[in-house]
């Protein structure tokens, strides 16, 4: 018989990482689909409708061919480092899904063991994942210099430039939200928003720009997507991969995503918490007819919110145009940088005079 602390410390923690990696491989693949989707509509042209019904099989024919490709690299290349540059970038892009909460009210049951809706709760929760975001910028600069192209590492080091200039205001602009809530605990952070009535996108809006173009410039996507620029640089730093190897930065990419609009949701939205989660009246968006069982649960809201959110990215890149690198770098240093301290200045001095 196993033990009840294997299957506490060890069995469950690893059924959950498990249950986690696999959702977010299933929304990474179906991301793209709704992607190009959403974009085909925007270009008034037909999407992908071929493959399955309206085309809901395409990302799984997308992941075959993929695994089927060949996998090329180029004679000049590291190969060592070729081949450990997009596991870099992957890997902390999972790993940040492990603090995010998707849902509260505490624990639940399975099998008579008690399970949290989230993986781990720290107490630096919102530190960690500002430190594991910026490890992805190894593996892109790692693939551009590995490949010994001119167009990867002309990419590899543009990535690191924009890693630099939007790190700053990246950080900057979450605290704000760690002085409203006096916490970095991510789940402490829905709680406070639930305790002060109020999400904090309302007191936190310039805070909640700065974090998200941050984040838009974080993840390399349009209007920041310098590093691959395909106009100009064919493909930017993983121009020479191919197959698996291009598969996993592109995992990387759409589960940054992600994990970018997941904080949003909890540090701007409210988490799990429904919409005015103080309104008596409103509760009928959580409670069954019974009262006790949830019609709409806390990872409903979650999901809800967060597609939002990425349909905003998505959004970003139907409409507007790359931008140039001088105009990238001016933004970041000129804009963002001063806008993120000016927003910790004041909430800062609000929050003193509120606790007079």
């Amino acid at each position: 018989m196993i033990s009840d602390n294997i299957i506490r410390n060890f069995i469950i923690p690893l059924t959950q990482v498990l249950v986690i990696l696999g959702v977010a491989s299933g929304a990474v693949a179906y991301m793209t689909l709704v992607e190009r989707k959403i974009l085909a509509f925007m270009q008034l042209r037909l999407s992908p409708r071929r493959v399955g019904p309206h085309g809901l099989l395409q990302p799984i024919a997308d992941g075959i061919k993929l695994l089927l490709k060949e996998d090329i690299t180029p004679d000049k290349a590291d190969r060592i480092l070729f081949t450990l540059a997009p596991i870099v970038t992957v890997i902390p892009a999972f790993t940040a899904l492990a603090v995010i909460p998707f849902s509260g009210g505490g624990t639940f049951q399975i099998f008579g063991y008690q399970v949290t809706p989230w993986i781990a709760d720290v107490n630096v929760g919102l530190v960690f994942l500002l430190a594991i975001s910026s490890l992805g910028i190894y593996g892109i600069m790692l693939g551009g210099w590995a490949s010994n192209s001119k167009y990867p590492m002309l990419g590899a080091l543009r990535s690191a430039a924009q890693m630099v200039s939007y790190e700053v205001p990246f950080g900057f602009s979450i605290i704000g939200v760690m002085m409203l809530s006096g916490t970095a605990s991510m789940v402490g952070i829905v709680e406070a928003q639930r305790e002060a009535h109020v999400w904090y996108f309302l007191p936190q809006i310039f805070g909640l720009f700065v974090f998200f173009v941050s984040g838009v410039a974080e993840t390399n996507r349009l209007p920041f997507d310098l590093p691959e620029a395909e106009a100009e640089l064919v493909a930017g730093f993983h121009t020479e991969y191919t197959g698996m190897k291009f598969a996993l930065y592109m995992l990387a990419e759409y589960t940054s995503m992600i994990v970018v609009a997941s904080i949003v949701t909890t540090l701007f939205f409210g988490g799990w918490l429904r919409p005015f989660p103080n309104v008596e009246a409103l509760g009928f968006l959580n409670l069954g007819l019974d009262r006790i069982h949830p019609v709409l649960p806390g990872y409903f809201w979650f999901l809800l919110k967060t597609f939002l959110v990425l349909f905003v990215y998505l959004w970003l890149r139907g409409t507007f145009p790359r931008y140039r690198y001088d105009q990238l770098m001016r933004l970041g240093w000129y804009w963002m940088i001063p806008l993120s301290i000016m927003n910790v200045i004041v909430t800062g001095g609000v929050v003193l005079l509120l606790r007079r």
